[in-house]
């Protein structure tokens, strides 16, 4: 096994209960759709749509809750399998998943009842906010919940059968399309524009994530694109969504969809491009990819702030 970055849990470490929990949802990884909020709510802002700081308050809780029920289910659904209990090349805390179940921290029992719970509690308080906002935001909430549940769970399984990039991709889309919608009410095309980027970045975490579970994944049947191909050949997939992030914005500022100032959030996507040449190089060692995996996330966040901030801004002055 390679050697831990962070120590992984165990039940004497985790005797607490509040704490137990909260490090079941993997805290860390949430803040991917703490910044997708906030670009949907600078979408709104950017509209001229002034905004509501309680049903923002809420939207970003539910949101956050979702992530994290998301979270939960698919460490049951994977220790289900078998790919987590199999994977001996992890890179904790980044991949192989939260090691609760394995490391005899919750049982499989409990964690499928928390990720029912976690699920559960955005429901309820999403019939409320439906009320607040509009019939739309139902349909993008059943949209987010079926696609999260789906990723790993039986028979859908869409990772395992290639389609966890595009899952991804399309949940967090409708993180931002979401949270736009609670503020405007009303569909808009705008957070769906801006959104793109912000949803592309977030699957390059997915993607290069599976590098180093590819060994597990594939001896547990699942058969994403990093599993399906040869590693070198799979790392060719990162760099073509990462271009696509940038042409994607590229286009939004030459047709007018955004601002030109919206260009400058293209130096969020720098951190992308070293992880991108990292992982050319790694691909057949997944062992040195941490450095990479980092640098993926931070550039999903640092465009996405970027780019909330600049909308947000050029709608106050507007």
């Amino acid at each position: 096994m390679t050697p831990a970055y962070v120590a992984e849990p165990s039940a004497d470490r985790l005797a607490n209960p509040l704490l137990r929990y909260l490090l079941a949802t993997r805290p860390a990884f949430l803040s991917i759709t703490l910044a997708g909020c906030l670009l949907g709510f600078a979408t709104a802002r950017h509209a001229g749509v002034a905004l509501d700081p309680i049903s923002a308050g809420v939207t970003l809780l539910l949101a956050l809750l979702a992530h994290a029920g998301v979270n939960v289910l698919n460490d049951y659904y994977d220790h289900l399998n078998g790919s987590d209990p199999l994977n001996t090349e992890r890179l904790y805390p980044y991949t192989g998943g939260s090691r609760f179940i394995q490391n005899g921290v919750m049982s499989p029992g409990q964690t499928r009842v928390y990720g029912l719970v976690l699920f559960a509690a955005v429901i309820m308080g999403g019939i409320w906010l439906v009320g607040q906002a509009g019939a739309g935001l139902f349909w993008i909430g059943l949209a987010g919940l079926t696609l999260g549940w789906a990723y790993s769970a039986p028979p859908l399984k869409l990772n395992s059968r290639g389609l966890g990039e595009l899952s991804v991709c399309l949940g967090f889309l409708l993180v931002v399309v979401g949270a736009d919608y609670v503020q405007r009410g009303a569909f808009a095309p705008l957070p769906w524009l801006a959104g793109m980027p912000y949803a592309l970045l977030t699957t390059n975490i997915l993607y290069i994530n599976q590098f180093p579970d590819r060994h597990a994944d594939l001896l547990a049947g699942k058969r994403h694109w990093v599993a399906r191909l040869e590693p070198r050949r799979a790392a060719l997939g990162y760099t073509l969504i990462l271009l696509a992030a940038g042409a994607w914005l590229l286009l939004g500022v030459s047709v007018g969809w955004f601002t030109a100032m919206a260009s400058l959030a293209l130096l969020g996507l720098l951190p992308a491009v070293t992880a991108a040449r990292a992982l050319r190089r790694y691909a057949d060692a997944p062992a040195h990819l941490v450095p990479a995996i980092r640098t993926t996330i931070a550039a999903a966040l640092l465009h996405t702030l970027l780019l909330a901030g600049i909308l947000m801004f050029a709608g106050a002055q507007a």
